[in-house]
């Protein structure tokens, strides 16, 4: 974590608007919590609207398998160093077909040993993507050879909203929720 407290809190329930109840009924999780990056961008109504349509869309109707998404999703939260990010994605890596050494070789990179070239090149395109925000013509042609148009597009576009997912986090503050464990190696604040 960047920050030991929020800059920017999370809301409790007894401080929300109704609008801002009734549009957080639909962010809650299959337990009825609701996320501390959701109660703190409640803050901002229409940004949290705006977030959640696009969100909804990288996250669970983009043309990328689930296990793909999370690749460049966890390799863009690790080279944001953002905890909270990492931690949300660790669990969800797991359930979309990551293993936990998987999870933890991302961490290195495209330099593991353990990926096929259609990964490599996925953590590639987010490395470049996160260091010069442009994806070169050797990685893109490595990422043509598995991925159709619409899929390449989403790689971007995932890279593109986990960054901004990434700002967000770590310059607001947002902490970990009830019952999650800092990974000791984004844990920067100590």
């Amino acid at each position: 974590m960047r920050l030991k407290f929020p800059r920017i809190a999370a809301l409790r329930d007894s401080e929300m608007s109704e609008d801002q109840k009734e549009r957080m009924a639909k962010a809650r999780t299959a337990t009825g919590d609701t996320l501390n990056i959701f109660r703190t961008l409640i803050r901002a109504p229409d940004a949290f609207r705006a977030f959640q349509w696009w969100g909804g869309y990288v996250l669970g109707r983009n043309h990328l398998s689930p296990r793909d998404r999370e690749i460049l999703i966890l390799r863009t939260g690790w080279l944001c160093k953002s905890g909270y990010e990492w931690t949300q994605h660790h669990r969800i890596g797991l359930e979309s077909g990551l293993n936990a050494d998987e999870i933890e070789a991302i961490k290195t990179g495209a330099r593991a040993e353990n990926w096929t070239p259609e990964e490599r090149a996925l953590l590639l395109a987010a490395d470049e993507l996160h260091r010069d925000q442009f994806i070169t013509d050797d990685t893109w042609a490595q990422l043509h050879g598995h991925f159709n148009e619409r899929q390449l597009m989403d790689v971007v576009f995932t890279c593109g909203q986990y960054t901004q997912v990434s700002m967000i986090l770590n310059s607001f503050g947002v902490q970990l929720d009830k019952g999650q464990k800092l990974d000791p190696d984004l844990d920067h604040t100590a």
